[in-house]
Protein backbone atom coordinates (compact mmCIF):
# COMPACT_ATOMS: atom_id res chain seq x y z
CA UNK A 1 0.00 0.00 0.00
CA UNK A 2 1.24 3.47 -0.77
CA UNK A 3 1.80 5.75 2.19
CA UNK A 4 1.11 9.43 2.51
CA UNK A 5 3.77 11.55 0.83
CA UNK A 6 4.71 13.59 3.88
CA UNK A 7 6.36 11.47 6.56
CA UNK A 8 6.33 12.59 10.18
CA UNK A 9 8.98 15.18 11.04
CA UNK A 10 10.85 15.07 14.31
CA UNK A 11 9.74 18.22 16.13
CA UNK A 12 12.55 20.27 17.64
CA UNK A 13 10.39 21.52 20.50
CA UNK A 14 10.19 19.46 23.68
CA UNK A 15 7.31 19.33 26.11
CA UNK A 16 8.15 21.37 29.22
CA UNK A 17 8.53 19.66 32.56
CA UNK A 18 5.20 19.75 34.33
CA UNK A 19 3.29 20.31 31.08
CA UNK A 20 -0.43 19.82 31.39
CA UNK A 21 -2.62 17.36 29.57
CA UNK A 22 -4.80 20.14 28.18
CA UNK A 23 -6.44 19.71 24.81
CA UNK A 24 -4.77 21.40 21.86
CA UNK A 25 -4.90 25.18 22.14
CA UNK A 26 -6.48 27.33 19.47
CA UNK A 27 -6.00 29.79 17.94
CA UNK A 28 -2.35 29.88 16.88
CA UNK A 29 -1.11 33.44 17.41
CA UNK A 30 2.18 33.74 15.50
CA UNK A 31 1.64 36.03 12.48
CA UNK A 32 4.40 34.24 10.56
CA UNK A 33 2.00 31.29 10.53
CA UNK A 34 -1.41 32.93 10.46
CA UNK A 35 -0.70 35.97 8.26
CA UNK A 36 2.35 34.97 6.27
CA UNK A 37 2.99 37.03 3.09
CA UNK A 38 2.74 33.78 1.11
CA UNK A 39 -1.04 34.00 1.48
CA UNK A 40 -1.11 37.29 -0.39
CA UNK A 41 0.77 36.11 -3.48
CA UNK A 42 -2.26 35.03 -5.52
CA UNK A 43 -2.68 31.91 -7.62
CA UNK A 44 0.34 29.98 -8.80
CA UNK A 45 1.37 30.52 -12.44
CA UNK A 46 0.07 28.14 -15.08
CA UNK A 47 2.84 25.69 -15.93
CA UNK A 48 3.35 23.02 -18.54
CA UNK A 49 4.80 19.97 -16.80
CA UNK A 50 5.47 17.18 -19.25
CA UNK A 51 5.47 13.80 -17.52
CA UNK A 52 8.41 11.57 -18.52
CA UNK A 53 7.60 7.89 -19.06
CA UNK A 54 7.52 5.54 -16.06
CA UNK A 55 7.17 1.78 -15.93
CA UNK A 56 6.24 -0.69 -13.24
CA UNK A 57 9.32 -1.72 -11.27
CA UNK A 58 11.69 0.69 -13.05
CA UNK A 59 13.36 2.75 -10.31
CA UNK A 60 15.63 4.61 -12.74
CA UNK A 61 12.67 5.95 -14.71
CA UNK A 62 10.82 6.86 -11.49
CA UNK A 63 13.81 8.88 -10.29
CA UNK A 64 14.03 10.68 -13.63
CA UNK A 65 10.29 11.36 -13.42
CA UNK A 66 10.64 12.94 -9.97
CA UNK A 67 13.64 15.02 -11.08
CA UNK A 68 11.59 16.36 -13.99
CA UNK A 69 8.67 17.30 -11.73
CA UNK A 70 11.04 18.99 -9.27
CA UNK A 71 12.41 21.06 -12.16
CA UNK A 72 8.89 22.16 -12.98
CA UNK A 73 8.24 22.98 -9.32
CA UNK A 74 11.42 25.06 -9.17
CA UNK A 75 10.39 27.14 -12.17
CA UNK A 76 6.87 27.76 -10.89
CA UNK A 77 7.73 28.57 -7.28
CA UNK A 78 10.77 30.68 -8.17
CA UNK A 79 8.64 32.84 -10.46
CA UNK A 80 5.87 33.03 -7.88
CA UNK A 81 8.10 33.96 -4.94
CA UNK A 82 10.28 36.35 -6.94
CA UNK A 83 7.15 38.13 -8.17
CA UNK A 84 6.08 38.65 -4.56
CA UNK A 85 9.62 39.67 -3.46
CA UNK A 86 9.80 36.67 -1.15
CA UNK A 87 13.01 34.68 -0.54
CA UNK A 88 13.89 31.89 -2.93
CA UNK A 89 16.69 29.36 -3.22
CA UNK A 90 16.90 26.09 -5.11
CA UNK A 91 16.23 22.81 -3.42
CA UNK A 92 18.75 19.97 -3.40
CA UNK A 93 17.51 16.52 -4.40
CA UNK A 94 19.03 13.14 -3.59
CA UNK A 95 17.90 9.61 -4.39
CA UNK A 96 18.93 6.90 -1.93
CA UNK A 97 18.32 3.17 -1.88
CA UNK A 98 17.72 3.56 1.87
CA UNK A 99 17.51 6.75 3.91
CA UNK A 100 19.83 6.52 6.96
CA UNK A 101 18.06 5.81 10.23
CA UNK A 102 18.81 9.18 11.83
CA UNK A 103 18.88 11.29 8.67
CA UNK A 104 18.74 15.03 9.47
CA UNK A 105 18.05 14.19 13.12
CA UNK A 106 14.71 12.54 12.28
CA UNK A 107 13.50 9.16 13.43
CA UNK A 108 13.23 7.62 9.97
CA UNK A 109 10.47 5.00 9.66
CA UNK A 110 11.03 1.63 8.05
CA UNK A 111 8.70 2.32 5.15
CA UNK A 112 9.54 0.74 1.83
CA UNK A 113 9.06 4.05 0.01
CA UNK A 114 9.27 7.52 1.52
CA UNK A 115 10.51 11.07 1.10
CA UNK A 116 12.13 13.39 3.61
CA UNK A 117 12.85 17.11 3.51
CA UNK A 118 15.82 18.25 5.61
CA UNK A 119 15.39 21.96 6.46
CA UNK A 120 18.98 22.23 7.71
CA UNK A 121 20.43 21.54 4.28
CA UNK A 122 17.28 22.28 2.24
CA UNK A 123 17.56 18.83 0.72
CA UNK A 124 14.77 16.54 -0.44
CA UNK A 125 15.59 12.85 -0.29
CA UNK A 126 13.59 10.12 -2.03
CA UNK A 127 13.61 6.42 -1.24
CA UNK A 128 11.64 4.72 -3.99
CA UNK A 129 10.67 1.21 -3.03
CA UNK A 130 8.48 -1.51 -4.46
CA UNK A 131 5.14 -0.07 -3.35
CA UNK A 132 5.67 3.21 -5.22
CA UNK A 133 6.91 1.26 -8.24
CA UNK A 134 3.98 -1.16 -8.33
CA UNK A 135 1.89 1.31 -10.34
CA UNK A 136 3.94 4.47 -10.97
CA UNK A 137 1.68 5.71 -13.76
CA UNK A 138 -0.84 7.28 -11.37
CA UNK A 139 -0.40 10.78 -9.93
CA UNK A 140 1.14 9.61 -6.68
CA UNK A 141 4.74 10.49 -7.59
CA UNK A 142 3.68 13.84 -9.06
CA UNK A 143 1.74 14.90 -5.98
CA UNK A 144 4.41 13.53 -3.64
CA UNK A 145 7.01 15.76 -5.27
CA UNK A 146 4.64 18.74 -5.08
CA UNK A 147 3.79 18.25 -1.41
CA UNK A 148 7.39 17.63 -0.37
CA UNK A 149 8.56 20.70 -2.28
CA UNK A 150 5.91 22.66 -0.40
CA UNK A 151 7.90 22.03 2.76
CA UNK A 152 10.79 23.84 1.08
CA UNK A 153 8.40 26.74 0.41
CA UNK A 154 7.41 26.69 4.08
CA UNK A 155 11.10 26.91 5.00
CA UNK A 156 11.77 29.76 2.55
CA UNK A 157 8.84 31.85 3.79
CA UNK A 158 9.52 31.38 7.51
CA UNK A 159 6.52 29.15 8.13
CA UNK A 160 8.57 26.08 8.97
CA UNK A 161 10.81 27.83 11.50
CA UNK A 162 7.81 29.52 13.12
CA UNK A 163 6.13 26.12 13.39
CA UNK A 164 9.16 24.65 15.15
CA UNK A 165 9.26 27.59 17.56
CA UNK A 166 5.55 27.51 18.38
CA UNK A 167 4.91 26.88 22.10
CA UNK A 168 2.77 23.98 23.19
CA UNK A 169 1.49 22.87 26.58
CA UNK A 170 0.78 19.24 25.86
CA UNK A 171 1.47 16.38 23.47
CA UNK A 172 -2.00 16.87 22.00
CA UNK A 173 -1.23 20.49 21.21
CA UNK A 174 2.12 19.56 19.66
CA UNK A 175 0.43 16.93 17.49
CA UNK A 176 -2.14 19.44 16.29
CA UNK A 177 0.58 21.89 15.27
CA UNK A 178 2.29 19.09 13.40
CA UNK A 179 -0.95 18.31 11.58
CA UNK A 180 -1.37 21.97 10.64
CA UNK A 181 2.13 22.06 9.14
CA UNK A 182 1.74 18.77 7.30
CA UNK A 183 -1.76 19.47 5.99
CA UNK A 184 -0.65 22.87 4.76
CA UNK A 185 2.15 21.27 2.74
CA UNK A 186 -0.33 18.81 1.25
CA UNK A 187 -2.65 21.68 0.35
CA UNK A 188 0.18 23.64 -1.29
CA UNK A 189 1.05 20.49 -3.22
CA UNK A 190 -2.52 20.31 -4.47
CA UNK A 191 -2.32 23.98 -5.49
CA UNK A 192 0.72 23.24 -7.62
CA UNK A 193 -0.99 20.29 -9.30
CA UNK A 194 -3.82 22.68 -10.18
CA UNK A 195 -1.33 25.07 -11.79
CA UNK A 196 -0.18 22.22 -14.05
CA UNK A 197 -3.74 21.03 -14.82
CA UNK A 198 -4.96 19.85 -17.25
CA UNK A 199 -1.97 17.68 -18.05
CA UNK A 200 -1.38 15.81 -21.28
CA UNK A 201 -3.15 12.44 -21.31
CA UNK A 202 -4.68 13.14 -17.88
CA UNK A 203 -8.34 13.50 -17.01
CA UNK A 204 -10.27 14.31 -13.85
CA UNK A 205 -10.57 10.56 -13.33
CA UNK A 206 -6.80 10.46 -12.70
CA UNK A 207 -7.17 13.06 -9.95
CA UNK A 208 -10.14 11.26 -8.41
CA UNK A 209 -8.21 8.00 -8.44
CA UNK A 210 -5.23 9.65 -6.76
CA UNK A 211 -7.48 10.97 -3.97
CA UNK A 212 -8.79 7.45 -3.44
CA UNK A 213 -5.22 6.36 -2.61
CA UNK A 214 -4.75 8.96 0.13
CA UNK A 215 -4.99 7.45 3.61
CA UNK A 216 -4.07 8.85 6.99
CA UNK A 217 -6.19 6.87 9.39
CA UNK A 218 -3.42 4.76 10.91
CA UNK A 219 -2.98 5.50 14.63
CA UNK A 220 0.39 7.20 14.01
CA UNK A 221 -0.65 9.05 10.85
CA UNK A 222 -3.94 10.34 12.22
CA UNK A 223 -2.24 11.79 15.29
CA UNK A 224 0.50 13.71 13.49
CA UNK A 225 -0.51 13.98 9.82
CA UNK A 226 -4.27 13.95 9.92
CA UNK A 227 -7.23 11.72 9.19
CA UNK A 228 -8.05 10.59 5.69
CA UNK A 229 -10.95 13.06 5.60
CA UNK A 230 -8.73 15.99 6.61
CA UNK A 231 -6.05 15.05 4.12
CA UNK A 232 -8.46 14.79 1.24
CA UNK A 233 -10.11 18.05 2.25
CA UNK A 234 -6.89 20.10 2.27
CA UNK A 235 -5.42 18.50 -0.85
CA UNK A 236 -8.70 19.10 -2.67
CA UNK A 237 -8.87 22.66 -1.39
CA UNK A 238 -5.46 23.47 -2.84
CA UNK A 239 -6.36 21.81 -6.12
CA UNK A 240 -9.65 23.69 -6.33
CA UNK A 241 -8.07 27.14 -6.03
CA UNK A 242 -4.41 26.88 -7.01
CA UNK A 243 -3.90 29.64 -4.44
CA UNK A 244 -1.67 29.41 -1.32
CA UNK A 245 -4.19 31.60 0.52
CA UNK A 246 -6.57 28.63 0.64
CA UNK A 247 -3.90 26.62 2.48
CA UNK A 248 -3.81 28.64 5.70
CA UNK A 249 -4.28 25.76 8.11
CA UNK A 250 -3.06 27.95 10.98
CA UNK A 251 -6.30 29.91 11.24
CA UNK A 252 -8.55 26.89 10.72
CA UNK A 253 -10.51 25.52 13.69
CA UNK A 254 -9.11 22.44 15.38
CA UNK A 255 -11.91 20.32 13.89
CA UNK A 256 -10.62 21.10 10.38
CA UNK A 257 -7.16 19.70 11.11
CA UNK A 258 -8.19 16.60 13.03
Amino acid sequence: MKRLSIILLACAAVLPVGGTANAAAYPVKNAKLTANPLYDTGTLPTVDCAEPPVRRGDRKLARAYLDSVIGCLESAWQWHLDKASLPYSKIKVRHLAKIPKNYCGFDIPKDDSQAQYCPKTRTLVFQIGKNWLDDPTDLWLFDTAAAMYAMHVQKLTGIYDAYLAAPHRSAAEQNEQERRQSLQAECLGGAFVKSAWPMTDRTDKDWTYFLSLVQGDGPHDKRTIGSTASLKKWISRGFATGDPASCNTWTAPSSAVA
